[in-house]
């Protein structure tokens, strides 16, 4: 199956940041106690979870995780890779702040508050140690901030966002470490691909938050797969996704944990959606990508990349592979010092192994990626 590189979803949830580089260490977070809720059948847990109708809260959110992976020296791949194809241009400042993100996301535990007041109306806080990063939006305007460097970036967005004004948007909010920013975002992940390769049950009920939640909980029944299980707590009352706990195959500890420690279903007070960067900040106004006229979208029509440079998968649920042609892997990826720490010489390439996750770098360029064992990967790559 061929997929545009915009297309790949979970795979699970982990794959493309890890595929971009790096690893997470942390503490994994802890439920309450056991609670006694009234039964409910599994179906009557995913409808609760789908009838679910809040749009306002704010809370505190802890991410972690334990893969398994090296400790790493993140300012190795900070300035920037040379690139492959013999020229002297390092990638843009944009690619860098991804690539840097991406791999701050994968090496520590975070934590953020939310405030959420309607679809277009939110606010992101990352607590770095002694600075806070935001991402503000607030009807058409969104700002994000950096205190570290005292420096902001302004975007107006229409109220109906073009393709590439979401894209735009989109590269904003990939500059925080917010992939997985919210328990319901990750469980939508989850949820939106159950199919029969999927056993769904309901565990102990437990307490997140303070707040009695049901376990929703997911075991693959495919055997080559790294997951063991995926569980869900879901507010007894309001059906919203409290906390995610993704387990690996011969691991006691989360793989990966992304939960509330603190929520208020009450209105954010309005203020906290009026950014106004400090009078000493340096602002950067971020236009929106004009929208392409008849002759740019057949130029982009045109010079469009061929099915066989576009990412495939193949398998089937928790067993599914990407497979990256060797022309669609990044600079960032293919030329970045760091693939030496992260990587180790494995049969017909370099090997990334975590415990949810195998990235095989074969020898001819493309790169094999899914939360499956290394070996399936090299017999993938033939």
């Amino acid at each position: 199956m061929i997929v545009s590189r915009n297309s790949l979803k979970w795979l699970p949830a982990l794959v493309v940041p890890v595929v971009v580089v790096g690893a997470i260490i942390a503490v994994p977070l802890q439920a309450g106690a056991a609670v006694d809720l009234p039964d409910k059948t599994p179906e009557q847990v995913l409808l609760l979870v789908n009838d679910s109708t809040v749009s306002t809260f704010s809370g505190t959110i802890a991410q972690s995780s334990d893969l398994g992976l090296p400790s790493l020296d993140l300012g190795a791949g900070m300035t920037g890779a040379a690139p492959t194809d013999g020229s002297t241009a390092a990638p843009g400042p944009e690619s860098a702040a991804v690539l840097t993100t991406a791999l701050e996301l994968l090496s520590g535990s975070h934590e953020f508050r939310v405030y959420v007041s309607d679809p277009s109306t939110s606010r992101i806080q990352v607590m770095d140690h002694l600075a806070e990063r935001d991402l503000v939006r607030n009807g058409s305007d969104v700002w994000l901030y950096d205190s570290s460097s005292n420096a902001a970036t302004h975007l107006s967005v229409p109220a109906q966002l073009s393709a590439t004004a979401a894209a735009k948007f989109a590269e904003l909010e990939s500059q925080l470490p917010t992939d997985l920013s919210t328990p319901a975002q990750l469980a939508e992940r989850f949820l939106g691909d159950l199919d029969p390769s999927t056993t769904v049950s309901v565990g102990t009920d437990t307490r997140v938050a303070g707040r009695g939640v049901y376990q929703l909980v997911l075991t693959p029944k495919a055997t080559d797969t790294l997951v063991a299980s995926v569980s869900i707590a879901v507010d007894a009352e309001t059906g919203l996704p409290l906390q995610v706990t993704v387990l690996a195959q011969g691991q006691a500890a989360p793989a990966l944990q992304v939960g509330f420690t603190a929520i208020d279903f009450a209105q954010p007070a309005a203020d906290l959606f009026n950014f106004v960067p400090p009078a000493t900040a340096t602002v950067t106004e971020q236009a929106l990508p004009a929208m392409p006229d008849a002759a740019s979208r057949d130029h982009a029509e045109a010079t469009a990349p061929a099915a066989g440079d576009l990412p495939t998968v193949t398998g089937t649920g928790w067993s599914s592979i990407v497979e990256i042609p060797a022309a669609a892997v990044p600079a960032e990826l293919s030329g970045n010092p760091m693939l030496e720490q992260l990587t180790q010489a494995v049969d017909g390439g370099r090997a990334l192994t975590t415990s949810l996750l195998s990235v095989f770098l074969a020898q001819d360029g493309r790169v094999f990626a899914g939360a499956v064992p290394l070996p399936v990967l090299q017999a993938a790559a033939g």
